[in-house]
């Protein structure tokens, strides 16, 4: 599998739908340990990607980029500005790319986490949507050539999940209620879940 203009354009439709759908969810999970607006804001970024849906342009890193004008557009929250600054990440890691095989998707995962974790000031390991979109990087440059890339990512976000729902959240709202947030799973976290399912 390789990932292309044609094929990111006709995934984001269902990209979109996944947030809609996983929006009151997550604004439940958040509003246990943040501002209970997750879901709101991505649903929102939904919508603005929708909406630029019809004037996409004909390259990977056009797209990338378009989406995260999109996204830009669509909230000043601190999961919506990183959002957005991982799809710009994405754009220029595409910068004259026609498409992206299973270690190319690896290594701009493995740009977009070193780009949010100096943007946002997360680290692996504090319990944030950084572990998550680790874990996918690690798991799709481990994985054989040929193989599920969406089930690759989801089983890895999945385990990631696993492992840091035992750990307290080292960041953001969320570190404020320090050994309360053990044994609940990030609202972030599960928001890449659904984006993942969602594709």
């Amino acid at each position: 599998m390789r990932l292309d203009a044609a094929t990111l354009t006709a995934v984001l439709p269902r990209w979109c739908t996944g947030l809609h759908a996983a929006a009151p969810e997550l604004n439940v999970l958040d509003g246990r340990l943040g501002d209970a607006d997750l879901g709101a804001t991505l649903d929102k970024c939904a919508t603005m990607v929708e909406q630029a849906l019809p004037e996409l342009p004909a390259t990977l890193e056009g797209i990338f980029r378009r989406t995260a004008q999109a996204t830009a557009k669509a909230s000043g929250s601190s999961f919506g500005t990183l959002l957005t600054v991982a799809l710009m990440s994405c754009a220029k890691r595409c910068a004259g790319i026609d498409s992206l095989g299973r270690a190319e998707l690896a290594d701009m995962l493995a740009d977009v986490v070193a780009t949010l974790a100096a943007r946002g000031g997360a680290s692996l390991g504090d319990k944030t949507v950084l572990d998550g979109l680790h874990a996918v990087h690690v798991a799709l440059a481990a994985s054989r050539e040929g193989a599920d890339l969406r089930r690759v990512a989801s089983d890895a976000v999945r385990a990631a999940l696993d492992t840091f729902r035992d750990k307290p959240n080292r960041i953001g709202r969320a570190r404020m209620f320090a050994d309360k947030t053990i044994g609940m799973d990030d609202p972030g976290m599960v928001a890449l879940q659904r984006m993942v399912d969602s594709l």
